[in-house]
């Protein structure tokens, strides 16, 4: 195996290029995702790219990187389910409501038996109501509400609802996996988007009226994506050029949840002149991905109630010229 290249000096070597795909990045903790898509565009001397969702500092786990035209489908994980596996530590309350966060209370040894946590996480399966937490990236006035949260500053924050498809008590006190750990819990969560996984353990905590803080979290799918097909900085750097070129997903990847429909020569002409076809598919109304009589993607198409396919997001004609 070829030794380590670092991504400074791919940067020097590599001119910018056009370059289409969906990279399956396996986040390490300890950097942000802008820093981790970054490190990869340089990696791949990426034109233009970006990711399907954020995840924490101190998260890991399934970050996809889209560059080129696999950006303009990027909105389908983002709207896409998460599933997540976190490690909750009872007893201890955190500013952040993780484990970068100053504390805020502890209350000492915790003795809350399997019985009571499985009775609790009942309640947070279904539509629950999230507050969002300060030390987050969503706006007001064009800050950030982390940046107030640094300044000392709390602000009042509407609630929201989340759905929380599935939670599966995978560890907890008196199991022999977690004989060693009295006070954590380990949870796989499948949610909606927008679902904070610290706020859950907050909540769970509290629900058990122990408090409680997230000690660790891991994503492990993102819609049809799964990190088990993820690559790490370290195995991307090992790889040549073409190596990791030939890892990349094509764009219809990041839309595996949708229905499909193929066209043929004449309706693909006319949907990638911006005109709507008709459409053989039985189905409601909603968006699917559309591909030609060669199964080449095209891209996004929105079903009108007449039948008819309205193109909605297109892959460039460039490719088909």
């Amino acid at each position: 195996m070829p030794a380590p290249i670092r991504s400074s000096s791919v940067q020097k070597q590599t001119q910018r290029r056009d370059l289409d795909g969906v990279l399956l990045l396996d986040k390490p903790a300890g950097i942000t995702s802008n820093a981790a898509l970054q490190r990869v565009k340089r990696l791949y001397g990426a034109a233009k790219a970006g990711h399907c969702g954020t995840l924490d500092p101190m998260a890991t786990g399934l970050l996809p990187a889209c560059f080129g035209e696999a950006t303009k489908f990027s909105a389908g994980l983002l709207d896409a389910a998460k599933t997540y596996q976190a490690t909750i530590k009872f007893g201890i309350t955190t500013t952040t409501g993780d484990a970068e966060g100053e504390v805020l209370a502890d209350c000492g040894a915790v003795d809350v038996q399997r019985s009571r946590i499985e009775a609790a996480l009942v309640h947070f399966v279904g539509d629950i109501q999230q507050v969002p937490p300060m030390y987050s990236a969503l706006k007001r006035d064009g800050k950030a509400l982390y940046t107030y949260a640094r300044q000392g500053i709390e602000l009042e924050r509407a609630p929201r609802f989340v759905h929380i498809f599935r939670i599966e008590l995978i560890a907890a006190p008196g199991d022999e996996v977690a004989r060693a750990r009295p006070d954590e819990i380990d949870l796989r969560v499948r949610c909606s988007k927008g679902t904070y996984v610290r706020v859950l353990a907050e909540d769970i905590g509290r629900a058990l009226g122990c408090g409680a803080h997230l000690k660790a979290l891991r994503r492990v799918a993102v819609g049809g994506l799964h990190v088990d097909h993820a690559l790490t900085f370290t195995q991307l750097e090992a790889m040549t050029s073409g190596e990791r070129d030939s890892r990349l997903l094509d764009e219809d990847s990041l839309l595996s949840t949708l229905p499909s429909v193929t066209l043929d020569a004449a309706d693909s002409r006319a949907l990638l002149q911006g005109k709507r076809v008709c459409c053989a598919l039985e189905a409601s109304a909603g968006s699917l991905r559309i591909y030609d009589q060669d199964h080449r993607f095209l891209g996004i198409g929105e079903i009108a109630a007449e039948g008819l396919i309205s193109p909605k997001r297109l892959i460039s004609t460039e490719r088909f010229a």
